[in-house]
């Protein structure tokens, strides 16, 4: 059996590194099963990119579509095109998607047409804002897959309100396999924070994505934010998306606002333990956080990762400069750490399911 796994961003890029490692022990063990990685070239940095493959130990992608940036049409149109010839060259009998990217749609949408069997890793998940284009991505690929991979009870209740029970599994999620696989090789050393005293309390921020970015009252107001809790609370450290560092180079920021390149994914998992909150509008970093034991401020209108905000370990706050003051002023450790999003075997559980699917 050849499974096509189509990844093109950073947190995917985490998620297939616990497929690739669940699929190559299954390999290794006499099954019938290969993985052809294909990179859509979504986050082309190469610090975004190809530091996470040697980062985690895995593969570097058979092919690499080198797409870049665009708008969501022309990005997911040229994906779409690029995929179907890789399609015809390495015939796939499934193929895997992760989470809710452009590079998520247009691989489902080219399995859908093509009739291979679909996955959707990360299936199920809600933030009820369809302003979102990441929230169309998700909706759109959970009604064409075949396998619908959920990390939460949550999830699975999102899909039978839309209708969706038959392939519907509770697995999991593949992130925190990789997590607690990694975390002993982290060690302490700290990536390079430019001029932040080694040892010195920080908040760390990570701002990405296009509903913030892209809307200049919103991102305006976050940044105020930052500088003030900079000046106020805590030095910020920022690892500055390539999305975000046209718009930071014009900025006035205060010294203590630490602004650093791209790191790879064990210098993140670094920042956000050593950290004392995180801020942040990424999806992945609010489960990441929560595993590492670090508060959270998420400065969205909403989460699909609601149990991180019913446990007490997430603060949804939105862009309100004094919104994000005031929760980062005031986040504090709860005492409860309840366990959330599987048991560290997802990929495993996938893979089990996959090879069912297609006996």
């Amino acid at each position: 059996m050849k499974i096509a796994t189509v990844v093109g961003a950073r947190p995917q890029f985490v998620k297939a590194a616990a497929m690739a490692r669940a699929i190559d022990e299954k390999r290794r063990s006499g099954h019938d099963i290969e993985e052809v990685i294909i990179h859509t070239g979504q986050h082309y940095d190469q610090r975004m990119s190809a530091s996470f493959f040697a980062d985690l130990g895995i593969a570097e992608p058979r092919h690499n579509l080198a797409i870049g940036s665009d708008s969501h049409g022309r990005q997911t149109g040229r994906m779409m095109s690029a995929l179907e010839e890789i399609v015809d060259f390495e015939s796939p009998e499934v193929m895997i998607v992760h989470g809710d990217t452009n590079s998520t749609l247009a691989g489902a949408l080219v399995a859908a047409k093509r009739n291979l069997s679909l996955v959707h890793v990360e299936a199920g998940l809600r933030s009820f804002d369809r302003t979102m284009p990441e929230e169309v991505n998700r909706v759109l690929t959970d009604h064409v897959s075949d396998l619908l991979c959920c990390p939460s009870n949550t999830a699975i209740e999102n899909l039978r309100a839309e209708g969706i029970v038959n392939g519907v599994h509770l697995v999991g999620d593949v992130m925190y396999d990789v997590l607690l696989a990694d975390i002993g090789r982290l060690g302490s050393d700290m990536p390079n924070t430019g001029s932040l005293p080694t040892g010195s309390p920080y908040i760390l921020a990570t701002i990405h994505r296009a509903s913030t970015t892209d809307d200049s009252v919103r991102f305006t107001d976050v940044v105020r934010a930052l500088s003030e809790i900079s000046s106020t609370i805590a030095p910020v450290v920022w690892p500055v998306h390539p999305r975000t560092s046209g718009l930071v180079k014009v900025l006035a920021l205060p010294d203590s606002v630490h602004l650093i390149d791209p790191v790879s994914y064990h210098e993140m998992l670094v920042l956000i333990r050593q950290a004392e909150t995180v801020v942040t509008d990424s999806g992945g970093l609010q489960k990441e956080a929560f595993w590492l034991q670090t508060p959270c401020v998420t400065v969205r209108e909403s989460t699909e990762w609601p149990e991180t905000i019913q446990s007490g370990w997430n603060q949804l706050v939105g862009t309100s400069t004094e919104k994000i003051i005031e929760a980062t002023g005031g986040a504090t450790t709860p005492t409860r750490h309840p366990p959330l999003y599987g048991d560290g075997h997802s990929a495993e559980h996938i893979v089990e399911l996959i090879e069912a699917l297609n006996a």
